[in-house]
């Protein structure tokens, strides 16, 4: 099956599976529409939205090992069966998976990838993957590629998966409410009093689609923000495990290979997830900061 197809298909799974889901939820906590010929009913608005905001949310960090293996093509390494390359790779994580106190072992795979990445993604510390691309094994070397693990290792111990899915889970949230009251509050304006109705439907879910729009933009930035701490603190943990002098050269060495792009594997739903991230983008939206300033960070200590 092509991968596009795979993509396709993953994403009506996921979506069919979020719907039926948050439907059963709503049913059961009997959430009643929000939306009333009387006006907002707050109450139901703000369960309405927790509940699509976080279930949507946490679906997905469910299902991330699974999506991972799909779109980004990872061959989950046999611990039984491994050799060569393949058993160093996964010693390498059982190690530093143990020192770094992990309640179990988390798979270990490798994506076929000209870029020079990994990541680490997993609801849970047992149920996590840590996945290395073969342009990393391919450019680097023992020590470098052990710092770069142990980073990913320590996201892993840090439980940056389940806290980034927290928030993204609030902020989703918020959004959701606020652009539902602010588009209401326009709808009401110039209306009288004893006039509850919320007007042209139609144009209430234009505005609410625009407020969202303008929320999301800036829910992004406070993800990016933690999602830029989480980095230097995954940094750090990598030190701890592996020295700061092989943390230092294996950002070094991410910092000279950093041109090369594989389209095939720039999957938003792993961006934040990767070593390191080339992309261009405004610093405020960076999901990673800029490589010399994690560096300099560590020679600071």
């Amino acid at each position: 099956m092509g991968a596009i197809a795979k993509r396709i298909i993953l994403f009506i799974a996921v979506n069919a599976l979020v719907l039926v889901t948050i439907s059963l939820i709503l049913n059961f906590f009997n959430v009643k529409p929000y939306l009333t010929p009387y006006g907002l009913d707050y109450n139901s608005l703000m369960i309405f939205c927790l509940i699509w905001g976080m279930a949507g949310a946490f679906i997905s960090l469910g299902l991330s090992r699974i999506m991972a293996k799909w779109m980004m093509g990872v061959q989950v390494i046999d611990p039984a069966r491994a050799t060569g390359q393949e058993r160093a790779l996964v010693d390498m994580v059982y190690k530093l998976a143990k020192n770094a106190g992990l309640s179990g072992m988390p798979e270990v795979g490798i994506y076929s990838s000209p870029e020079v990445n990994a990541f680490a993604t997993g609801p849970t510390q047992k149920r996590s993957l840590v996945a290395v691309s073969s342009g990393l094994l391919n450019r680097m070397n023992s020590a470098e590629v052990e710092a770069v693990l142990a980073h990913e290792v320590s996201h892993v111990a840090n439980g940056d998966m389940v806290t980034m899915t927290l928030l993204q889970g609030v902020v989703n949230a918020f959004v959701m409410f606020f652009a539902r009251v602010l588009a209401y509050a326009v709808m009401r304006m110039g209306r009288s009093k004893d006039d509850e109705s919320v007007g042209s439907p139609f144009m209430y879910s234009i505005l609410v689609f625009l407020f969202e729009i303008v929320f999301m933009i800036l829910g992004t930035i406070v993800i990016a923000t933690y999602s830029r701490f989480r980095e230097y603190r995954a940094d750090a943990g990598g030190a701890r495990l592996v020295g700061r002098d092989k943390m230092i050269a294996a950002l070094e060495a991410l910092g000279r290979t950093v041109q090369i792009q594989d389209p095939k594997a720039e999957q938003p739903a792993f961006q934040s997830m990767k070593i390191s991230s080339g992309k261009p983008l405004m610093r405020l939206f960076s999901s990673h900061p800029p490589l010399e300033d994690r560096i300099a960070r560590l020679q600071n200590g």
